[in-house]
């Protein structure tokens, strides 16, 4: 295997975040740790399982090769009690009144701040909760409706420090048809990203101007209190009443959506419809909402088990290309590690647990990849570098649903696998014939395995761009809990049309090279599409289209200059540590 490349070297920027976010530090917050070797070794000791594992675990953190999220870095083999999972998603919780009740919202929020103080960030889907101006009729009064309630949990959390660096990462989502959604729309909140999450059938709406109805279930009927957990398909299914509050052209709405996010960069949109139809695992639950960045869509318990490989890591500077199995090895090794992260979790309560240990869900997906087509010489975004990135992901795709095919061989499926249901999935489908019948024969030890995280400090960390994303800038100032830095990327050096930055690239080829990347991952993709200072909402329409159009599964748009401190006039905000 060639070196293992760095495009920078060890810089005072990343040595204090390596200091302040991932080294061991003791009772009294003194660091233990001097080098990335000790962590290392370390996080190898603590999820190996024989002296053989921990040597090739070694060997794929060594030179950043792989590089676990944020949690695991920070909390294998440390005493402390914080979770190994970056992000959750919870759902509403269901108490004797019902999924709505103040009990049980409070009883959610409860859950939320206990999740947040131990390190992970929290999605809620909110469409269960009434909306404004409900009669409710066991206190003769008028729901205050779901946004006021999203408000005062945004509110509660805001104050949590995790780790004395990290600030609550939440995600909130709200479906297309609740009557809330409006309001939703243009709500902001302190420490919340929102989505509104979008059906097929919104969708074709928009396209043909159709009339688009809000609606939600009879409060009345005897079985709302009972049955009512936010499915709307599943409660009409059943033969469930329901109150249209009010019919509006799609397009109306549509609009009203692109304009916010046009002002603020949000809501996201996430296409939740097509997750669930798409997922792996659609015949055993069902997907409510994404973690704070987007990459993963998740049910209600669900957590993201994350890492990602380091693409520069594994280019070759004497051959001028990348070390395909040096990389194929680091893929092998990374799922058994993420794998090995499910046993050693401590578990933030025994649902989540429960759920994780039945799916055994890892998310494993790259960073690093503008770096790597600056080195290959490729445009961001240009045809030819559409096609090298889908040879890549291909092939880590299916590198590591093989790897998991061996586990299970060694150690048994996930509990959760059904075979023959498994591989007629529209994921599945996809991949080589001979992955299927690996799995027919040998079954699979983790039932969901890609996915594209943002890797924001962890890239710092290991000195490559983050995930997905182009080069924001040639030149920028970070600032995040452990200081303000100038950092100026070390291979924008020279000329060449394709030395790009992100608000140099249209916005096409940045959701281009997202439909790349999801054809490849069986979850979701977490990527922000940069827009130049004065694009307009019908920009924001256009961009929200193509990714729907290009089989994304969900998209955040930024408009350059439109919120402060979030990559603003070439500066770097952390909004979610991975």
């Amino acid at each position: 295997m060639a070196d293992r490349f760095s495009v920078m070297e060890w810089t005072e920027q990343r040595e204090r975040v390596f200091l302040d976010r991932y080294a061991l530090k003791d009772a009294e917050g003194n660091t233990l740790e001097a080098f990335p070797e000790d962590m290392w070794d370390r996080v190898a000791s603590g999820l190996a399982t024989s002296r053989t594992e921990r040597r090739e675990f070694l060997r794929a953190l060594s030179g950043f090769g792989f590089v676990p999220a944020g949690r695991i870095l920070n909390g294998v083999g440390s005493s402390q009690l914080a979770t190994f999972y970056n992000c959750f998603v919870i759902g509403v919780a269901h108490d004797t009144h019902g999924a709505d009740s103040r009990a049980g919202i409070m009883s959610t929020v409860s859950e939320m701040i206990e999740i947040t103080a131990r390190g992970g960030g929290v999605g809620i889907n909110w469409s269960v909760l009434r909306p404004r101006d409900s009669y409710i009729s066991g206190v003769n009064g008028y729901s205050s409706g779901s946004v006021s309630w999203m408000g005062g949990a945004d509110r509660m959390v805001d104050s949590i420090r995790q780790g004395g660096s990290r600030t609550a990462a939440l995600m909130y989502i709200l479906d297309d048809w609740h009557p809330d959604v409006m309001e939703f729309a243009e709500s902001s909140f302190l420490r919340a990203n929102h989505s509104v999450a979008v059906s097929d059938e919104f969708m074709h709406q928009v396209k043909t101007n159709g009339m688009w109805s809000s609606v939600f279930p009879d409060t009345s009927s005897p079985d709302y209190n009972t049955i009512w957990d936010g499915d709307i398909d599943k409660w009409m299914l059943r033969g469930g009443e329901v109150r249209i509050h009010k019919s509006t052209p799609a397009r109306l709405i549509w609009d009203h959506l692109c304009q916010s996010a046009s002002q603020t960069g949000n809501p996201g949109l996430v296409f939740l419809e097509r997750a669930n139809r798409t997922a792996n695992t659609r015949y055993m639950e069902t997907l409510i909402s994404t973690n704070p960045c987007g990459e993963q869509i998740l049910p209600n318990g669900g957590s993201c088990n994350l890492g990602a490989i380091n693409l520069p890591a594994f280019w070759d500077p004497k051959l001028n290309q990348l070390d395909w199995f040096g990389m194929r090895d680091a893929v092998v090794t990374a799922v058994k590690m993420l794998n090995r992260v499910i046993d050693k979790s401590p578990d933030i309560n025994q649902h989540i647990g429960d759920v994780q240990r039945q799916v055994r869900r890892i998310g494993l997906g790259t960073m690093g990849l503008a770096d790597l087509l600056i080195l290959n010489r490729m445009k961001y975004g240009s045809e030819e570098s559409l096609d090298y990135a889908r040879a890549v992901y291909e092939y880590i795709r299916d590198t590591a649903y093989m790897a998991s095919v061996d586990l299970a061989s060694n150690e048994g499926s996930a509990p959760g696998l059904q075979r023959n249901e498994f591989i007629q999935g529209t994921f599945i489908k996809r991949m080589p014939q001979y992955i299927h019948k690996k799995i027919l024969e040998h079954g699979i030890r983790n039932l969901t395995l890609t996915s594209q995280a943002p890797t924001g400090t962890t890239s710092i960390l290991a000195g490559v761009s983050s995930g997905i994303e182009p080069v924001f800038s040639r030149e920028y100032t970070r600032r995040d809990a452990t200081g303000e830095t100038q950092f100026t990327h070390p291979l924008f050096e020279g000329e060449g049309d394709h030395l790009v930055t992100a608000l140099e690239i249209p916005v096409e080829h940045h959701i281009k090279m997202q439909g790349v990347v999801q054809e490849f991952l069986d979850n979701s993709a977490s990527k922000t599409i940069n827009l130049p200072r004065g694009s307009t909402w019908e920009d924001v329409s256009q961009a929200y289209m193509l990714a729907y159009d290009l089989g994304c599964k969900g998209i955040t748009v930024y408009v350059n200059g439109c919120r402060p401190g979030v990559l603003e006039n070439g500066e770097y905000c952390e909004v979610c540590e991975v």
